[in-house]
């Protein structure tokens, strides 16, 4: 779990990253796009590369969700009669949503494919003219892709939040003060993602980015 989440976790550092060129105009933008395409030539023929990233990234999504199955299955086989009375368990409200928060951004990976990477569902629909596509995407008229986008973003926060605390117990933090700066990274790092990705549909909104 934690190490399947790390290399997601490491694509969406890159991808907000290449999203923030949008506010370097739409040259920049459309050169970096066309220039992930071409990386590996001439070693990798056409957009091999893009390919590649893209299996390994299904693959760790894939081992993801099979970690998280096995993970319940065995919780639910370590207890398989419940309890008579149980007292709630405090918890974030991450860690309560978490599986279903999980679908949530499953489903929007899915919606943000169709409409940003194959065009099926953005207006312009052109995999050539990425800035337009995110301009369009985004326009105004289109505030309910904008809302949706947020929605999707900031359930992606909270399970990065738990997820990044998770995966540094996981990966042998212990100690009470270890706890607490865990918590505390998870939440800046969570929160500075999110606005990285948030940032660019909402310039697009207000007009900043056109």
């Amino acid at each position: 779990m934690a190490v399947t989440g790390i290399v997601l976790v490491l694509f969406l550092i890159a991808h907000m990253l290449g999203n923030l060129k949008v506010f370097a105009g739409a040259s920049s933008f459309d050169s970096y796009a066309h220039w992930l395409r071409d990386i590996g030539k001439p070693l990798l023929p056409g957009v091999w590369f893009l390919w590649i990233m893209r299996i390994g990234l299904v693959v760790a999504a894939v081992g993801h969700i099979w970690a998280a199955t096995v993970l319940a299955l065995r919780a639910r086989a370590a207890r398989p009669v419940r309890y008579a009375h149980r007292k709630k368990v405090r918890g974030s409200y991450a860690a309560r949503t978490m599986r279903w928060g999980g679908v949530i951004i499953l489903l929007f990976v899915i919606y943000h494919i169709l409409d940003l990477t194959t065009g099926t569902l953005n207006p312009v629909g052109d995999p050539t003219k990425p800035f337009g596509n995110v301009v369009a995407d985004f326009a105004p008229e289109r505030w309910y892709v904008t809302l949706f986008y947020t929605l999707a973003i900031v359930t992606l926060g909270f399970h990065l939040r738990h997820g990044a605390f998770s995966a540094f117990r996981s990966l042998g933090q212990q100690t009470p003060r270890g706890e607490r700066r865990a918590r505390n990274a998870a939440l800046v790092f969570s929160v500075a993602l999110c606005a990285g990705y948030l940032v660019v549909p909402f310039a697009v909104l207000t007009g900043l980015v056109s």
